[in-house]
C-alpha cells in the first residue's frame, strides 16, 4: 500500500510563495497520476493540479493556472506544488493523492485512492 507524506505548508502573507512536497513510497506499481487537492473549512475538496508520472502531462484547475505549478522528481518519488502570488482564498488543507486510473486527469478527488494526511496552508491579508 502506498504511503504519502506531505510537507511544506505554513503561514504566509498574501503575495508570498510556498512549495509543497509529497513523498510517496511503498508502491508495487508506480501510480499513473499524482495530484494535489485542497479543502477549505466549510467547502468541498477540490482538485488543484495533477501530473502524469510517466511523462510530463499536467492538468490544473482553471482558476489556478499561472500561479501554481506541479512538478515531480521520480528518482525521489516526490511531487511538488509551487504556489506563487498566494491569496487568502488559497487558505486550505492541501493533500496529495495517488491514482492508478486514467480518470486521474479529471481532477476529481473520487478518482484517487490513496491520500496523505495533508499540510495546512494559511495565507493572511
Amino acid at each position: 500500500q502506498v504511503q504519502l507524506v506531505e510537507s511544506g505548508g505554513g503561514s504566509v502573507q498574501a503575495g508570498g510563495s510556498l512549495r509543497l512536497s509529497c513523498i510517496y513510497s511503498g508502491y508495487s506499481y508506480r501510480p499513473l497520476y499524482m495530484g494535489w487537492f485542497r479543502q477549505a473549512p466549510g467547502k468541498e475538496r477540490e482538485g488543484v493540479a495533477v501530473i502524469f508520472t510517466r511523462g510530463a502531462g499536467t492538468y490544473y484547475a482553471d482558476s489556478l493556472k499561472g500561479r501554481f505549478t506541479i512538478s515531480q522528481d521520480n528518482a525521489k518519488n516526490t511531487v511538488y506544488l509551487q504556489m506563487n502570488s498566494l491569496k487568502p482564498e488559497d487558505t486550505a488543507k492541501y493533500n496529495c493523492a495517488a491514482t492508478w486510473s486514467y480518470a486521474g486527469t479529471s481532477l476529481d478527488p473520487n478518482a484517487y485512492s490513496s491520500w496523505g494526511q495533508g499540510t495546512q496552508v494559511t495565507v493572511s491579508s
